[in-house]
């Protein structure tokens, strides 16, 4: 059986890119294979295993004609990264600056070679919280991991945890790559004007992008199920971490409770941030909402202020009245609205 070779793209997408961008893109990638996902506005994954005879090109050629092609025929600059299964890319990819890519044969040589000296914390599934527990027992990297018996790791970490560490840290991961269009979601970015080190700063930009998204989501009468918050760093690299929110909602309180939360478990003290991401996910129609009996009391008020602002919003326009936490100085401008993908699934 031959190698796989699975393509991990992230677009250097321009701020004000028009509606039809993602899908042209999305069409440009399926000229090179069939079996394309987009992940999100800005990043895709490609299997090129079936395409390498066609393009008569090894994996490093044909990557090298994906982002050619996305640069000539759209304008967008890319970084790449490409490996035997979805995880390697995806890491590889994140690693890698724009305009540049990174190749990983499929051999266990050269699946070793990258993994081991990683950081534990960049495989997937490990955060702030498992990457401390491990580092209490001197595992740091990834080829520290891999080094100690999975029994260990489950009586560590719980019996699934520590199957699914011991697997990643080997290098194995059985994602795939499926064409099928993903749910609809909403994205709001907010780019720092120089690298921001000042957590509150972060703070007041995290609200303001979830009382973005919780203004757009009620407009247009839906919900989201679940948050991903993507951290981009001055040296290129960047951390995403989503999570499934305890109830569907279009409310901004709850939804910067999550967003506070998710960048919290990122454990970030001195880095210097560029842009901070937050995507609502897998959006439905707002009369699929449930109230859970669990929410504290002191939720209504927010909420009734909350659609009393919606009101005046529509009326006056969207800047006339926003959180007072954001009124210390401007309103990040950049806080709006940057993608909105209404694929349906």
């Amino acid at each position: 059986m031959g190698s796989r070779y699975i393509l991990h793209l992230r677009f250097d997408l321009p701020t004000d890119h028009d509606a039809e961008l993602p899908e042209r893109l999305r069409r440009l990638l399926e000229n090179i294979t069939p079996r394309v996902q987009m992940i999100e506005p800005d990043s895709a994954a490609l299997d090129l295993t079936g395409s390498l005879p066609y393009w008569r090109r090894d994996a490093r050629g044909l990557t090298e004609v994906v982002q050619v092609r996305a640069l000539a025929h759209l304008g967008l600059p890319s970084s790449a990264g490409c490996a035997g299964n979805r995880m390697l890319a995806a890491m590889a990819c994140a690693l890698t600056p724009p305009g540049r890519r990174t190749v990983i044969d499929d051999s266990p040589d050269a699946i070793r070679a990258f993994l081991r000296p990683r950081p534990v914390r960049e495989l997937p599934g490990v955060g702030t919280r498992t990457a401390a527990t491990l580092a209490e027992y001197g595992l740091h990297t990834v080829g520290d991991v891999a080094d100690i018996p999975q029994a260990t790791l489950q009586s560590l970490l719980g019996a699934r945890a520590g199957r699914a560490l011991h697997e990643r840290a080997h290098g194995r991961d059985t994602q795939t790559v499926n064409p099928t269009p993903t749910p609809a979601s909403i994205t709001s970015e907010h780019h720092f004007t120089q690298d921001e080190l000042d957590p509150a700063q972060r703070r007041r930009a995290l609200l303001a992008l979830a009382d973005d998204l919780g203004t757009q989501l009620r407009a247009t009468g839906q919900i989201t199920t679940g948050l991903t918050c993507t951290v981009r760093y001055a040296d290129l690299t960047s951390t995403r971490h989503s999570r499934t929110l305890p109830e569907a909602t279009g409310h901004t309180v709850l939804l910067a409770r999550t967003a506070y939360a998710m960048y919290d478990s990122l454990g970030l003290q001195r880095a210097r941030v560029r842009s901070i991401q937050l995507r609502a996910d897998a959006l439905r129609p707002a009369d699929r909402a449930t109230r859970q009996l669990n929410l504290d009391a002191g939720d209504d008020k927010p909420l009734v202020i909350e659609a009393v602002a919606d009101r005046a919003r529509t009326r006056f326009g969207r800047q006339m009245l926003y959180p007072a936490a954001l009124a210390i100085n401007s309103r990040p401008s950049s806080a709006r609205q940057q993608d909105r993908r209404q694929d349906q699934t």
